[in-house]
């Protein structure tokens, strides 16, 4: 099997809130359908869609009853910048990191439409 490439699709009530949210964090564009954006990264290469559903109930993850339905985690250089960047763009933080010195850590958000992320650090890997 020969996969072109890979995608992770998540819900949303409102598309272009979060699909402009991804494509702001991955410095990529947006192609509009419908009920599905497709978000391509800065070299056009499709990383995340954004499907319609109406309904979605955002998770109240990590402390709430609605559980996450997906997370992804972004290893990043620069945590403050990445931070002022996510927040920027709409993100929320939900969970601060307990030791922004640490040598490794996360800190926990949500995009626009609630679904969690977290930009993660290894200071060893920058």
């Amino acid at each position: 099997m020969k996969i072109r490439f890979q995608v992770v699709a998540i819900d949303a009530a409102e598309l272009e809130p979060v699909s402009t949210f991804w494509a702001g964090v991955l410095d990529g564009t947006v192609d509009v359908d419908d009920d599905w954006h497709m978000v391509m990264d800065r070299d056009g290469v499709p990383r995340i869609g954004v499907q319609l559903a109406p309904n979605h109930v955002p998770p109240d993850w990590p402390d709430g009853e609605v559980q996450q339905q997906l997370h992804l985690d972004l290893w990043v250089d620069d945590l403050a910048a990445a931070h002022e960047e996510v927040m920027a763009l709409g993100a929320r933080l939900l969970r601060a990191a307990p030791d922004l010195d640490a040598e490794e850590g996360w800190q926990v958000y949500a995009d626009p439409a609630g679904h969690p992320f977290c930009l993660c650090w290894h200071r060893s890997l920058a």
